[in-house]
């Protein structure tokens, strides 16, 4: 059986094959069920934020199995394959699955967490938005808030609340929108395995500090601790710069600060 210069094999141990072939299928079953039954599994088994209609407690898991798209998929199960078979060789199956399993939880817990006080910050900005409501301080919200959404909001009322300040029928329905913005954040699902892998690439790291990774993008070898490091630096610094982004930045965070809190307790357990 072939080897690295490591002296671990290069086959794939069992739990990251399941892994790898558990997340593939459940891709293939939400392009099927999407195609055929026109249901989006992504909206069933996807984490929602607990505050909204569509949250259900089984979505703390089965997030970790969904991905958002062939590129999503590929991009986890590869860095899993590279750096999980490597952990599960020296921990073996059990601990690895348990590892993989707990920071992907960490990982939903920090996203959860930063999802409240976001969601909390919007709400507060929102009710006192109210006591001085116009189409200035409305349009000021959503451009600094959901400047995504700004277009549509603007074609659903604030245009024509703009040109009429006084019409009170469009100011109530320039209200609901505000409160609408909020519930569409709370409603968007968070789905893949990216905190866990986070998880699993941090532990490598710790594991293997000194271990060069050759990177695609720059095409430069790089030791893994200083991989690890530049990583985590730059999904913190996405995360405050980009509130509300799509991309759960501190769920990946979270994955890594969970894997290193378990890390740290294994150490001392052993000592």
């Amino acid at each position: 059986m072939p080897h690295t210069k490591f002296g671990f094999s290069i086959s794939t141990p069992p739990v990251v094959l399941n892994l790898i072939i558990i997340n593939a299928l459940m891709l293939l079953l939400t392009y099927m069920f999407r195609s055929s039954f026109s249901i989006d599994l992504v909206e069933l088994l996807g984490l929602y934020y607990p505050g909204s209609e569509h949250f259900r407690p089984y979505q703390i898991v089965t997030h970790m199995f969904m991905h958002g798209g062939i590129d999503h998929l590929v991009f986890n199960m590869l860095a899993l394959w590279m750096f999980g078979r490597v952990l599960e060789q020296v921990w073996g199956g059990k601990r690895f699955l348990f590892y993989y399993l707990a920071t992907g939880l960490g990982a939903a817990a920090l996203h959860t967490l930063v999802n409240f006080i976001e969601i909390t910050h919007l709400q507060n900005q929102a009710n006192a938005l109210l006591v001085n409501f116009t189409p200035e301080t409305f349009s000021a919200f959503v451009q600094s808030h959901f400047a995504d959404y700004y277009p549509q909001v603007l074609d659903h009322g604030l245009a024509a609340w703009t040109q009429d300040p006084s019409n009170l029928s469009l100011m109530a329905k320039c209200q609901e929108l505000a409160h609408e913005l909020i519930h569409l954040q709370m409603d968007i699902p968070t789905v893949g395995a990216s905190g866990a892998v986070f998880g699993v690439l941090l532990a490598f790291g710790v594991l293997f500090p000194n271990a060069v990774i050759y990177l695609l993008i720059p095409p430069i070898p790089i030791k893994a601790k200083w991989f690890v490091i530049l990583y985590a630096g730059l999904e913190l610094y996405l995360g405050v710069s980009q509130p509300g982004s799509t991309i759960a930045h501190f769920a990946h965070l979270g994955g890594m600060l969970f894997g290193l809190l378990i890390l740290w307790y294994w150490r001392r357990s052993k000592n």
